[in-house]
């Protein structure tokens, strides 16, 4: 974090005693209790402390920038009929991609800032109320004159998304300049997460103030729609830690079709590395995902199956727990193990987040035997050159695909097999990506 000189001893004081006061401060210092003040309004700008109290900021704190919603889920008794009227169950919860990633990952311990757009009505005020109480700092959210977002799922009896119809106006208006107020604090974050919701203008301001800062940033480009609008925001100059899409997704951020082969789903990774993105992380539904990393290789992550009792979210709570694994230290392929365990245990939640997500939880996810079906981690092809570039190696097709529209993201429910083996075993082909397992989505 970059600190002036009288900051970092005002830093200091506060650590040692996080109840003094300003005037106690100007004591200590030498200077005047109006130049504490001063000091202590910049820092809390940059995210150094957190409000009244002089709570110092902690380490590996996550700035997310993205949707809020109000979700309505629609769950179906029976088989869902076409265009007539199903019995079935309704409720509401707190939903958006950037929303439900926050509340996941401080659910995981991860201290996390929220920036978004809601309106000034009722079901604003309950947003705000529910996501603060789940730990997310909400300082910066912007106030907008449109409604709250909504985004109405209708489910099948097996839990799986029928339909989606989002109202995202207040996300859609949001501009560069109402990111102004927090430029300090993304400057100065751990890391950076951004929901492809987002507008092109906004996604590419709050880009370049984490480049500037040499802040890691991770997005999700949440639908083929709205991945085609940022692909243009993918450059060299604008380098991403992490991509996370689908496979249609994938196509509509290299603007042509891409196959479902190993080689070519490697190969267009390989595009996204060129253009400034580190880590490409595939989603293939209920079979896994495809981890690639510049200058590595690709590596392929299965799914085992999982009792489904509600998709939504399942994609929120993934992202969130590869961002918490990363900021833990760890390794960009354990990340992904970690948050393919989340999405299991999201998927077997009536909840949009689940309440009672822990790393504990997580760990014990992961540990559990689960037989030679979910071992992960094996290494793809490398595409080759030349003639046999477009000779497929295996078939990577996905019956189960997420919508494409901007309503929803599928992403592939976690694997809780041990971690792979290292040496001569860990190179084992994975030929066979297929597995039974029901494929969560996610709010938009």
């Amino acid at each position: 974090m970059m600190l002036t000189q009288r900051e970092r001893e005002i830093i200091a004081l506060l650590r040692r005693d996080p109840l003094a006061g300003p005037q106690a401060i100007a004591d200590a210092l030498g200077t005047t209790r109006a130049a504490v003040n001063v000091h202590l309004s910049n820092l809390g700008k940059k995210g150094a402390i957190l409000g009244r109290g002089y709570i110092l900021r902690e380490e590996n704190a996550v700035v997310v920038v993205g949707g809020a919603n109000v979700d309505v889920k629609v769950r179906s008794l029976a088989p869902v009929r076409q265009r007539t009227s199903n019995p079935g169950r309704a409720g509401t919860t707190a939903g958006g991609v950037g929303r439900n990633i926050a509340e996941n990952l401080a659910r995981l311990g991860t201290p996390t800032h929220l920036i978004a757009a809601v309106g000034r009505d009722p079901a604003g005020e309950r947003l705000l109320a529910e996501t603060a109480a789940a730990g997310v700092r909400l300082d910066h959210v912007h106030r907008s004159a449109h409604p709250t977002g909504t985004y109405t799922a209708v489910l099948d009896a097996d839990g799986d998304l029928v339909v989606a119809v989002a109202d995202m106006a207040a996300t859609e208006a949001l501009a560069p300049e109402d990111l102004h107020p927090a430029r300090e604090l993304i400057a100065h974050a751990d890391m950076l997460v951004l929901d492809g919701n987002l507008p092109a203008g906004v996604l590419a301001h709050a880009m370049d103030v984490a480049h500037t800062a040499d802040v890691p940033v991770v997005m999700d480009p949440v639908s083929a729609p709205k991945a085609a609008l940022l692909a243009p925001l993918l450059t060299a100059r604008r380098p991403l830690l992490a991509l996370t899409p689908n496979l249609d997704e994938l196509r509509a951020l290299l603007g042509h079709p891409v196959g479902d082969s190993e080689v070519e789903v490697t190969a267009a990774a390989a595009t996204l590395h060129a253009r400034g993105v580190r880590h490409v992380w595939v989603r293939l539904g209920a079979r896994g995902s495809v981890l690639s990393t510049a200058g590595g290789d690709a590596m392929f992550l299965t799914a085992p199956p999982a009792e489904v009792a509600d998709v939504t979210g399942a994609g929120d709570a993934m992202l969130a727990a590869f961002v918490h694994a990363l900021l833990a230290g760890g390794e960009s392929l354990d990340a992904a193990r970690y948050g393919h365990a989340a999405a299991a245990l999201t998927v077997a939640s009536p909840a949009t987040v689940r309440p009672d997500l822990t790393p504990r939880l997580i760990e014990d996810t992961l540990t559990k035997p689960t037989g030679p079906a979910a071992e992960t981690g094996t290494t793809a092809p490398t595409a080759p050159n030349g003639p046999d570039a477009a000779a497929s190696s295996g078939d990577l097709t996905d019956p189960l695909t997420k919508p494409t529209g901007p309503d929803a993201e599928a992403a592939p429910t976690a694997p809780t097999a041990p971690t792979a083996p290292n040496g001569p075993d860990a190179a084992a082909s994975s030929g066979d990506l297929t597995n039974a397992s029901a494929q969560p989505s996610r709010t938009v």
